[in-house]
């Protein structure tokens, strides 16, 4: 599932007319990153749900997108603004998703830029081993996230709270999860959520953590949270000094 339902309030006036995730990375939708890494990785068949000017999005990639002469993303939606009025925040969201996602799947957020993130079938079958609920990738904590979100232990767990003198790193929004995890005591609302709840994940992923549920690693590859026109001029001002002379 690909996150794009967001209002983008503090990319604004960009996002006055565009949603963020259509916003050009590097020569592309910002989306379109994360959507043509999934494919390399064998992910074809994908959810995006949408809300802030949602109809854009399915208007822009349709049901197909092409990644090459021999594979092409199915590409099905779950329209948020169409069918509420609005977004239901990540958890929210992703229940209303459930029915139609698999029993472990890989959420990523449309619009964090992550071009070296390798999503793939290997990291699935050792997380769908592990017992666990979650698994999260995290990275070092960018300027406008010092204090960080989450540490991890020496087995690899998640901790809500690093232990002093240890580090707490940043979520990357990227992360594998069962839909077990979508259940109580950690969520109350039932799978698809038909009255359009908004729930936000980061106090469930806290509860879990705090019973040993979720586990995490670090990935140290190029990413950005593409969170305001600063950060997005920055980008594709790399791409600019980037271009052969």
């Amino acid at each position: 599932m690909v996150l794009a339902a967001g209002r983008g309030e503090r990319m604004r006036p960009l996002t006055d007319l565009t949603p963020k995730p259509l916003l050009p990375v590097r020569g592309k939708p910002l989306m379109q990153w994360t959507l043509e890494a999934l494919g390399r990785g064998g992910f074809r068949e994908l959810l995006i749900n949408t809300a802030w000017l949602g109809e854009q999005i399915p208007a822009h990639f349709g049901e197909r997108l092409v990644l090459s002469e021999d594979a092409a993303l199915t590409l099905s939606y779950s329209q948020e603004g169409k069918d509420f009025g609005g977004a239901l925040e990540t958890a929210g969201g992703i229940v209303r998703a459930l029915p139609q996602l698999a029993s472990v799947f890989w959420v990523a957020a449309g619009d964090v830029f992550a071009p070296e993130f390798a999503f793939t079938k290997e990291a699935v079958a050792r997380f769908a081993a592990s017992g666990r609920l979650a698994h999260l990738w995290l990275v070092p904590n960018p300027a406008h996230n010092l204090r960080g979100d989450f540490g991890i232990d020496a087995d690899g767990l998640a901790l809500a709270t690093a232990p002093e003198g240890t580090p707490s790193y940043t979520y990357s929004t990227i992360g594998l999860y069962r839909h077990a995890f979508f259940a109580p005591p950690r969520c109350e609302i039932a799978p698809g959520n038909a009255g359009g709840i908004k729930a936000a994940l980061a106090p469930m992923l806290r509860t879990a953590m705090a019973n040993g549920l979720v586990s995490a690693e670090l990935f140290e590859g190029e990413w950005a949270d593409v969170g305001t026109p600063q950060r997005l001029a920055a980008l594709n001002g790399h791409e600019a000094r980037a271009t052969p002379r």
